[in-house]
């Protein structure tokens, strides 16, 4: 398949030259008579052009269609990723502020850097995406900070934890955007809203 800016090109390229065709034999009595003259030669030349402007349209519709299903299928990670996220930080969250268990906190994290981990080829290609990638990257180091034992050195405040969880949200809201409603309240639902 072409890239999308390449196809939608050719597409006009071919589009332009059949037009061209088309007018060019209504109104040049040369061309005409040269088409009347050489069938085999009109016949093929037409078989060509009609055969380009059929790949190149289903071209663009397969591409279409593909960035759909991808687009889908990167939410439906994101809202996965963004579930665990929830549970992570919640119990990384309660473990920091001593109401919470540590070792549930821990695995619950362990288990999120396992879905960032798998996840991650998933976003890399779309800008969009990254940005969730990252985003989700700098709320696990900011979990890692918060359950490091007592006396760490590198331990933070819980402010920059709760913007990392907030940052999250955010640029998940570009990726679950392509979700029908009753999807996206699934996830929303799942990980909690995006205000709180």
């Amino acid at each position: 398949m072409l890239p999308r800016w390449q196809g939608w090109f050719a597409t006009i390229i071919v589009t332009a030259l059949a037009v061209v065709l088309v007018v060019l034999d209504l109104t040049d009595r040369a061309m005409r008579h040269f088409w009347t003259a050489h069938g085999f030669t009109t016949d093929f030349c037409a078989g060509i052009v009609v055969l380009a402007l059929t790949v190149l349209i289903v071209n663009q519709v397969l591409q279409r269609v593909q960035l759909t299903q991808r687009s889908r299928a990167v939410a439906a990670q994101a809202g996965i990723l963004l579930t665990q996220a929830r549970r992570a930080a919640t119990s990384a969250k309660a473990a920091h502020d001593g109401y919470g268990d540590r070792d549930s906190a821990s695995q619950d994290f362990r288990t999120y850097l396992l879905a960032l981990l798998v996840s991650a080829p998933v976003f890399i290609e779309n800008p969009v995406a990254r940005e969730f990638l990252e985003q989700a990257q700098r709320l696990a180091a900011e979990m890692a900070y918060i359950l490091a034992p007592a006396g760490t050195p590198y331990t933070k405040d819980g402010q920059s934890f709760d913007a990392a969880i907030e940052r999250l949200r955010a640029a998940s809201s570009p990726l679950l955007a392509v979700l029908n409603p009753d999807e996206r309240s699934t996830v929303i639902g799942l990980s909690g809203s995006p205000e709180g």
